[in-house]
């Protein structure tokens, strides 16, 4: 198999994860980015720098950065929605930034109440304001839509390059509502490179079927949430990321190296699961990876 080395994982648990869920306190979410980097998390998406009445689950997102501090070795991302979201990210000391357009126009209306001209403005903006910092311009429905269908690849690849071009460091395509399958993920991959990050969902059971493709095509940035907890509130149905655990323990079985242990990992998702007080969809959270023995 030609497989990579190794892979970069961005830790999305604390803000994708948990932002449908019911609020946690500041300190509960601490707790659990701390779980995050015991179990040798090195790139946490932490927070989201948006309106708490909009999303009442990232209240205190300033609080939270303030309270992790800045670790050594490990990239703290935030979600930014606009100019005023990435002013209050960057006043925090964010180490990069996230943002979002779709490639479904429906979408993107319904997410961020914008055109997808007007959105590749805003991320503009955001660009310039950053300076160093990296903005991170994460595609949703870059696979498909539940409004309008399949994604063309032609246009996501397009839409990536006017996000580069538009000053945005890096391009993630996002798999929003779970439409993906191996042969989707190949199809856009070849028309947009593999010098992509892929944040996949599992709503139809086809996340880790999905980073696998993602695997053998070259990818080695992936999205994942502890748990796999997630999912959009603007795509009924939607469910969550794959599990940070579940993709653990399939690269370990590779020999694809992430720098996570997988039994500190399933101890984050177990922790997670007691914080939002109901069982989370990861399958390698309970049953334990292959390698458990017995007894253990």
């Amino acid at each position: 198999m030609n497989l990579p080395a190794r892979i970069t994982i961005r830790e999305v648990g604390a803000r994708d994860g948990l932002q449908s869920e019911a609020p946690l306190d500041v300190d509960d979410r601490l707790e659990l980015l701390d779980a995050l980097l015991i179990a040798g998390v090195t790139h946490l998406e932490v927070a989201a720098f948006v309106s708490p009445a909009a999303v009442p689950a990232m209240a205190g997102a300033a609080d939270v950065v303030a309270g992790l501090g800045a670790p050594e070795g490990v990239v703290r991302a935030a979600l930014v929605p606009n100019v005023r979201g990435a002013e209050l990210a960057l006043a925090a000391g964010i180490d990069e930034l996230t943002v979002t357009i779709s490639a479904s126009a429906t979408y993107n209306q319904r997410n961020v109440r914008m055109s997808i001209d007007e959105s590749l403005a805003a991320i503009a903006a955001i660009c310039v304001l950053a300076g160093p910092v990296p903005v991170d311009a994460v595609i949703s429905c870059a696979f498909g839509s539940p409004y309008e269908g399949d994604s063309l690849p032609a246009d996501v690849a397009l839409l990536a390059e006017r996000l580069r071009a538009s000053g945005a460091s890096a391009v993630t395509l996002a798999d929003t509502t779970g439409m993906a399958t191996p042969r989707r993920i190949d199809d856009v991959l070849l028309r947009t490179g593999t010098h992509v990050g892929l944040h996949l969902h599992d709503t139809r059971g086809t996340g880790l079927l999905n980073l696998y493709a993602g695997l053998q095509a070259g990818v080695v940035r992936f999205d994942t949430s502890v748990g796999g907890l997630g999912g959009s509130p603007f795509a009924a149905g939607a469910a969550g990321n794959v599990a940070t655990e579940e993709a653990v323990a399939l690269c370990d079985d590779l020999g694809v190296h992430t720098g996570i242990g997988i039994e500190a990992i399933i101890e984050a998702a177990l922790l997670v699961e007691r914080l939002v007080g109901h069982q989370v969809p990861s399958r390698v959270a309970h049953a334990g990876p292959r390698s458990r023995r017995a007894g253990a």
